[in-house]
Protein backbone atom coordinates (compact mmCIF):
# COMPACT_ATOMS: atom_id res chain seq x y z
CA UNK A 1 0.00 0.00 0.00
CA UNK A 2 1.24 3.57 -0.79
CA UNK A 3 1.98 5.62 1.95
CA UNK A 4 0.53 8.87 1.19
CA UNK A 5 -2.77 9.84 -0.26
CA UNK A 6 -4.90 12.62 -1.60
CA UNK A 7 -8.24 13.25 -0.33
CA UNK A 8 -10.81 14.86 -2.87
CA UNK A 9 -14.12 16.82 -1.68
CA UNK A 10 -16.27 19.16 -2.44
CA UNK A 11 -18.47 21.67 -0.25
CA UNK A 12 -21.36 23.68 -0.88
CA UNK A 13 -19.49 27.29 -0.51
CA UNK A 14 -16.21 28.18 0.51
CA UNK A 15 -16.66 28.77 4.08
CA UNK A 16 -18.31 25.39 3.99
CA UNK A 17 -14.93 24.12 2.52
CA UNK A 18 -13.09 26.18 5.00
CA UNK A 19 -15.12 24.34 7.98
CA UNK A 20 -14.09 21.15 6.75
CA UNK A 21 -10.52 22.37 6.19
CA UNK A 22 -9.77 23.71 9.24
CA UNK A 23 -10.86 21.10 11.43
CA UNK A 24 -8.44 18.16 9.30
CA UNK A 25 -5.88 20.13 9.43
CA UNK A 26 -6.30 21.38 13.04
CA UNK A 27 -6.91 17.96 14.31
CA UNK A 28 -3.86 16.82 12.37
CA UNK A 29 -5.33 14.36 10.38
CA UNK A 30 -4.72 16.53 7.04
CA UNK A 31 -1.05 18.05 6.41
CA UNK A 32 -2.69 20.63 3.93
CA UNK A 33 -5.98 21.18 2.07
CA UNK A 34 -6.33 23.38 -1.08
CA UNK A 35 -9.47 24.85 -1.51
CA UNK A 36 -10.19 25.85 -5.22
CA UNK A 37 -13.29 27.59 -6.15
CA UNK A 38 -16.10 27.61 -7.92
CA UNK A 39 -15.97 24.30 -9.43
CA UNK A 40 -19.23 23.02 -11.41
CA UNK A 41 -21.09 19.78 -10.57
CA UNK A 42 -23.36 17.73 -12.49
CA UNK A 43 -24.68 14.56 -10.85
CA UNK A 44 -28.07 12.68 -10.20
CA UNK A 45 -29.45 12.87 -6.59
CA UNK A 46 -32.83 10.87 -5.51
CA UNK A 47 -33.83 10.96 -9.37
CA UNK A 48 -33.37 14.40 -10.60
CA UNK A 49 -30.35 15.84 -12.14
CA UNK A 50 -28.69 18.83 -10.68
CA UNK A 51 -26.05 21.45 -11.83
CA UNK A 52 -24.33 23.12 -9.02
CA UNK A 53 -21.59 25.07 -8.44
CA UNK A 54 -19.29 23.92 -5.24
CA UNK A 55 -16.14 24.35 -3.52
CA UNK A 56 -12.98 20.94 -4.68
CA UNK A 57 -11.17 20.39 -1.41
CA UNK A 58 -7.66 18.15 -1.53
CA UNK A 59 -6.59 17.30 1.16
CA UNK A 60 -2.82 15.48 1.37
CA UNK A 61 -2.41 12.35 3.94
CA UNK A 62 -0.82 9.61 5.20
CA UNK A 63 -2.93 6.37 3.96
CA UNK A 64 -3.06 5.01 7.59
CA UNK A 65 -5.18 8.37 8.25
CA UNK A 66 -7.58 8.18 5.06
CA UNK A 67 -10.36 6.02 7.00
CA UNK A 68 -10.72 8.91 10.15
CA UNK A 69 -10.70 11.55 7.15
CA UNK A 70 -14.08 9.81 5.83
CA UNK A 71 -15.40 9.91 8.92
CA UNK A 72 -14.62 13.07 10.63
CA UNK A 73 -15.38 14.58 6.58
CA UNK A 74 -19.02 12.69 7.03
CA UNK A 75 -19.31 14.45 10.63
CA UNK A 76 -18.39 18.02 9.49
CA UNK A 77 -19.95 17.93 6.14
CA UNK A 78 -23.67 19.63 5.42
CA UNK A 79 -24.68 16.96 2.76
CA UNK A 80 -26.44 13.73 3.07
CA UNK A 81 -23.84 12.09 0.89
CA UNK A 82 -20.74 13.87 1.12
CA UNK A 83 -17.78 13.34 -1.53
CA UNK A 84 -14.76 11.84 0.12
CA UNK A 85 -12.58 9.87 -2.67
CA UNK A 86 -9.05 8.84 -1.71
CA UNK A 87 -6.21 8.72 -4.21
CA UNK A 88 -2.93 7.11 -3.59
CA UNK A 89 0.49 9.00 -4.37
CA UNK A 90 2.59 7.30 -6.67
CA UNK A 91 5.73 9.79 -5.48
CA UNK A 92 6.45 13.06 -5.54
CA UNK A 93 9.30 15.30 -3.80
CA UNK A 94 10.71 13.42 -0.75
CA UNK A 95 11.31 16.63 0.82
CA UNK A 96 7.14 17.50 0.40
CA UNK A 97 6.19 14.05 1.67
CA UNK A 98 8.37 13.71 4.80
CA UNK A 99 6.91 17.16 5.44
CA UNK A 100 3.04 15.58 5.51
CA UNK A 101 4.59 13.05 7.70
CA UNK A 102 5.79 16.04 9.99
CA UNK A 103 2.69 17.41 9.76
CA UNK A 104 0.29 14.50 10.89
CA UNK A 105 -0.74 13.03 14.25
CA UNK A 106 0.89 9.32 12.84
CA UNK A 107 1.73 6.98 15.45
CA UNK A 108 5.35 6.72 16.18
CA UNK A 109 7.16 3.31 14.89
CA UNK A 110 7.32 1.94 18.18
CA UNK A 111 3.40 2.55 18.89
CA UNK A 112 2.98 0.53 15.34
CA UNK A 113 4.96 -1.96 17.03
CA UNK A 114 3.59 -2.58 20.21
CA UNK A 115 6.23 -0.55 22.51
CA UNK A 116 5.02 1.52 25.03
Amino acid sequence: MTKHMLVFMTASDEEAGARIAKGLVEEKLAACVNIIPQVRSIYRWKGEVYDEKEVMLVAKTASTLAPAIVSRVRELHSYDLPEVICLPIATGSGEYLDWIDQSLDLPSESDEEGEL
